[in-house]
């Protein structure tokens, strides 16, 4: 694991560059910063997977460069280390793997670099995911078996009776969850329009008015259009309004 120590003081970086020595393999020190811009520097145009970063330093704090780091598309692991143990929250706020209170022994720091060890390895995990993402979808019965139905296909979803029948630009389908439970799960991309019924937020076009004060969605994928509750239709107004439909 490729470290850079970041410390504004001198004693202080040849401390933990003489400790990760005595860890030895798999951790080498390929640099040093004496402040936050110099940390940035050397993480642009070094392969840096950790940085043991300090948090109080003049200039750029270590907060302020994990937050910068974040922001990036494969940032390096961070391990803060401070003498000053009020700023843990920040710390972890800014997705430190760790925090170490000086004066740092070198049991705890062999603790924090193999978990830190370990987060990469999820990191990575979870960036190949992003690359290659599964779209969200629901499964339903269908001809005896299952039927894999993406949610960006789903128009809407209906309750009657004992069931949920869900509408998509293939057909109908039932469904065995609750449309509570569908909310639930997928509140972010549907709107509930009246008592019985969610619609794909990407899917409504917009309104129709009709003469007694009720209002229809229309949508996109289909003719039908359903009708919306006085007591959710300022909701679905909302919607519209902040989405320039």
């Amino acid at each position: 694991m490729k470290i850079l120590v970041v410390d504004d003081e001198t004693p202080a970086r040849e401390r933990l560059c003489h400790l990760v020595g005595e860890l030895g393999e798999p951790y080498q020190v390929i640099g040093e910063a004496a402040n936050g811009e110099e940390a940035l520097a050397c993480c642009r145009e070094q392969d840096v997977e950790l940085l043991l970063l300090d948090i109080r330093m003049l200039g750029k704090d270590g907060l302020s460069v994990a937050a910068e780091l974040a922001r990036w598309e494969t940032p390096p692991a961070v391990i803060f280390t401070t003498a000053y143990e009020e700023h843990a929250l920040d710390a972890f706020e800014k997705n430190a793997v760790d925090y170490l209170l000086k004066p740092i022994r070198r049991q705890r720091l062999a603790v924090a670099l193999q978990r830190a060890a370990t987060l990469t390895r999820a990191q990575v995990q979870a960036i190949e995911a992003l690359r290659h993402p599964v779209a969200e979808a629901i499964n339903v019965s269908y001809r005896g078996g299952l039927l894999r139905i993406p949610l960006d296909d789903i128009i809407y979803f209906k309750a009657e009776q004992k069931y949920v029948t869900v509408r998509h630009i293939g057909g109908e389908a039932l469904v065995e969850d609750s449309l509570k439970a569908l909310e639930e799960r997928f509140g972010s991309r549907f709107l509930r329009v009246r008592r019985n019924a969610l619609i794909a937020c990407d899917r409504l076009i917009g309104l129709v008015k009709m003469a007694d004060s009720h209002a229809l969605a229309s949508l996109d994928g289909t003719d039908e259009q359903l009708e919306i509750s006085r007591r959710h239709l300022p909701e679905v107004r909302r919607w519209l309004k902040r989405n320039g439909s």
